[in-house]
């Protein structure tokens, strides 16, 4: 990783942090182990799993998981095999159920029609993104987290907890586009994709447990003394 971050035209300055800095910090704070996407987790159930979670939160997501386990659906052939309505009901625990259903069968057919999971997963990092951005339903988040979870493939997943953790510390692009953070972030870091899907990991359990979109708790962050917005959330006032 490197150890400074570069501060070029259109970079937010307004910390004296470096990336190695706030990743140990996090690492401090966080056991990214505890992370829902290991690993060992099955590529096509950590696919489900991102199209799932789109819209609701990872325990909706989850229990959607359990279900389709249970019915021997976590493949995708079996959701193939499914008719639309049994499909619908077993993703019912998630929002939008009957939409994510058919995403779910519109992601499968792109699997089938490589080849097989293995196919699908063995393309090349950006063939592979680009093929989920055809599917419909997947955007660039979406595809992102199944090119790295799933594929293991680097592909940084500059989503909204990212954007807030790190623009909340002073660092990143003057942007809200996806594709600024994400190309951001890749300019730090090396290509690893294990370490992205870990840093990934601890940024998420970091906005969700102390760099919180309301009321964050800064007492417990070991970056509070070098952030600039840390003082304003003491004081009241409205955090980016």
């Amino acid at each position: 990783m490197t150890s400074a971050l570069s501060s070029g035209s259109g970079a937010l300055s307004a910390s004296s942090l470096t990336l190695a800095e706030v990743v140990a910090a996090l690492e401090a704070m966080h056991g990214a182990e505890h992370w829902h996407w290991t690993p060992a987790a099955p590529p096509f159930e950590i696919m489900a799993g991102a199209v799932l979670v789109q819209r609701t939160t990872w325990t909706n997501a989850e229990r959607a998981l359990e279900r389709l386990r249970a019915a021997d659906a976590l493949a995708p052939e079996a959701i193939l095999a499914l008719p639309l309505e049994e499909l619908e009901a077993l993703v019912r625990p998630v929002g939008f159920y009957r939409t994510k259903a058919r995403k779910l069968r519109a992601l499968a057919a792109a699997v089938a029609e490589a080849g097989g999971l293995d196919a699908f997963l063995g393309l090349p990092a950006d063939d592979l993104r680009a093929r989920l951005l055809r599917v419909w339903g997947i955007g660039p988040e979406t595809a992102d987290a199944i090119v790295l979870y799933a594929a293991g493939k680097p592909a940084f997943v500059a989503d909204a907890y990212a954007q807030r953790v790190f623009r909340r510390l002073g660092l990143g692009p003057n942007s809200d586009a996806y594709d600024d953070w994400q190309a951001w972030f890749v300019e730090q870091l090396p290509a690893d994709a294990a370490l992205w899907a870990r840093l990934h990991a601890l940024i998420v359990m970091h906005a969700k447990r102390v760099c919180r979109k309301r009321r964050p708790r800064c007492g417990g962050c070991l970056l509070s003394g070098s952030c600039p917005s840390a003082p304003m959330a003491a004081a009241g006032r409205g955090l980016p």
